[in-house]
């Protein structure tokens, strides 16, 4: 029997400790946790992490360079390692049964019973409507210097702005790895004397005009059209992506996603927790981008950690209750 098999196996009529939601950094990260503390794990993988179109993770000690699809896969394997069951699919709700406990329901029908939930299905990058965009994105199309500053360096960069404050910022953080940037203003105004002053200082050209269009081939991104016909070469460009929450699944128990804010600009949506990754529901957890959309994955992996074991912190008070009713009724607990 496959890996595959076996997993589909396990969930056929499985009521588990905590379903996972979500198969990346914060829920494999959980569930390797978790399946080392014994409990009964399940993992639900869409297959769908955030970075699915980079070529590589960084910033991620002892596996700088990793392919994501390659750091996922090891990353089930370890959880199976330990007992821990990889479900294959997508949750389409959640809800809490009448006994407290909740029911996980998939889209394809299965329905998979447990005593918590760990919510870390991510966010999804919105991109600007601009043609020819989403083509290169993530790997020539890029948001993050610490993600991908490295690999960018001594390229021919842009920055579009669809925010002129946060464009601004972004070009001046991104000159640590480039020396070629231009700035697209894209109809965000014009910089304020300070902002011209810095831009200037840091050798930044400033392009006024509206983006129509990014072009390029096979090879990469070759550039940036205006709507006046323009065209200026880069070999790269940097845009503010809008982050959305992937939690409409959670609507079951009464959670939503909720607009976050950086300063006054609206940058996306993310599911509210405390420190612990404890959700406004009771034994309902969240962790990784679904919470903090700007983590880099290394913190998304540190923060399914951290509400793994909050979770089973939950969990063994539970036990031991259970156990002292049972104690009381003259039933003792292995």
């Amino acid at each position: 029997m496959t890996t595959q098999n076996s997993d589909q196996e396990a969930t056929k009529a499985a009521d588990y400790d905590v379903v996972i939601v979500g198969g990346a950094a914060a829920g494999l990260s959980a569930g390797l946790a978790l399946s080392r503390a014994r409990r009964k794990v399940a993992v639900v993988d869409s297959d769908e992490p955030r970075n699915a179109a980079a070529e590589h993770v960084h910033n991620y000690l002892g596996r700088e360079g990793a392919a994501p699809g390659e750091l996922y896969a090891t990353g089930r394997e370890e959880v199976r390692s330990y007992g821990g069951t990889i479900v294959s699919g997508r949750v389409e709700n959640v809800e809490r049964a009448g006994d407290g406990r909740f029911r996980v329901f998939l889209q394809d029908g299965r329905a998979l019973a447990c005593r918590r939930v760990l919510a870390a299905s991510g966010a999804l990058d919105e991109l600007p409507a601009i043609p020819g965009l989403s083509a290169y994105w993530g790997t020539d199309v890029l948001h993050c210097p610490y993600c991908h500053g490295w690999e960018a360096g001594g390229k021919a960069l842009g920055v579009l702005a669809s925010d002129l404050d946060t464009a601004v910022h972004q070009a001046l953080m991104w000159r640590q790895w480039c020396d070629d940037i231009v700035l697209f203003l894209n109809g965000t105004g014009e910089p304020g004397e300070e902002q011209g002053r810095d831009l200037a200082a840091r050798r930044i050209r400033v392009v006024p005009g509206q983006v129509s269009a990014v072009e390029g081939d096979d090879a990469g991104l070759a550039g940036v059209r205006l709507a006046s016909g323009e065209f200026v070469p880069r070999q790269a460009l940097v845009v503010l992506t809008r982050l959305r929450a992937r939690a409409g699944y959670l609507a079951g128990v009464g959670l939503a996603a909720e607009e976050q804010h950086f300063g006054d600009l609206a940058v996306g949506t993310a599911v509210p927790v405390d420190s612990s990754g404890a959700t406004s529901v009771a034994g309902v957890f969240a962790a990784g981008n679904l919470t903090s959309p700007m983590t880099q994955v290394i913190g998304s992996a540190s923060a399914g950690l951290a509400a793994a074991t909050a979770i089973n912190a939950e969990l063994i008070a539970e036990d031991t209750a259970a156990a002292v009713a049972a104690a009381r009724g003259g039933v003792l607990q292995g």
